[in-house]
């Protein structure tokens, strides 16, 4: 349970997280084609630009857990990179419990009244022409809460996996030395690995 579970949660992360990750384009292109409609055709809709707020709001707001299963947010980090695998679960676990999970928590409960003032009213954009469906996007608030706390709850699983030995260190999570590496990254010395043969290969050829 310790590591079927948080397999489970971080591939639901996963999922959201790779589909969310579309906006950047979407933010990109819809940016330019704003840009590109009002300094050259001397045009402009309200809908577009609320609409590239919506983008970047959304992005961040469901990409948030996607980024701590990761471990890509910003880390103050003065003692941790000096520890050993259980020494790292420790900071992770107590971390995660008595920091992530609380403000998720408090996220949650703060912003439930002013998402359901948004849903009372079926609030839509203050400027005329501008998007409909703000109560929509406020909720997102409360679904990042959530999805964090899930995050949050797969890493205190991990580590306790970790501190009871249910969880090896040669675990794709963690290197052979404990060190916690992001999967994206693991990948980077077998394509090195691949880069310096084909040199060689080239080389060889050339010689001969």
């Amino acid at each position: 349970m310790l590591v079927r579970i948080p397999q489970l949660i971080e591939s639901f992360i996963d999922l959201i997280g790779r589909g969310v990750s579309w906006l950047s384009l979407g933010l990109v292109l819809l940016t330019c084609l704003v840009v590109l409609l009002r300094y050259v055709f001397d045009m402009g809709w309200i809908a577009m630009q609320d609409a590239i707020s919506a983008m970047h709001a959304l992005l961040f707001l469901l990409a948030a857990a996607y980024t701590l299963k990761y471990d890509e947010h910003v880390r103050v980090d003065i003692i941790y990179h000096k520890l050993g695998t259980r020494g790292r679960a420790w900071v992770d676990l107590l971390g995660s419990l008595l920091v992530l999970l609380p403000v998720c928590g408090f996220i949650f409960w703060i912003s439930w009244v002013y998402v359901m003032e948004s849903w009372r009213i079926f609030e839509s954009s203050s400027e005329t022409g501008g998007l409909p469906g703000v109560y929509l996007l406020k909720t997102m608030i409360l679904l990042m809460a959530v999805l964090l706390m899930l995050q949050g709850l797969a890493l205190i699983l991990k580590n306790l996996a970790i501190l009871t030995s249910r969880l090896p260190v040669t675990h794709p999570d963690f290197t052979p030395e404990g060190e916690h590496i992001p999967e994206p990254y693991m990948r980077i010395p077998t394509a090195i690995h691949r880069d310096e043969q084909d040199s060689h290969a080239d080389h060889t050829e050339h010689k001969g």
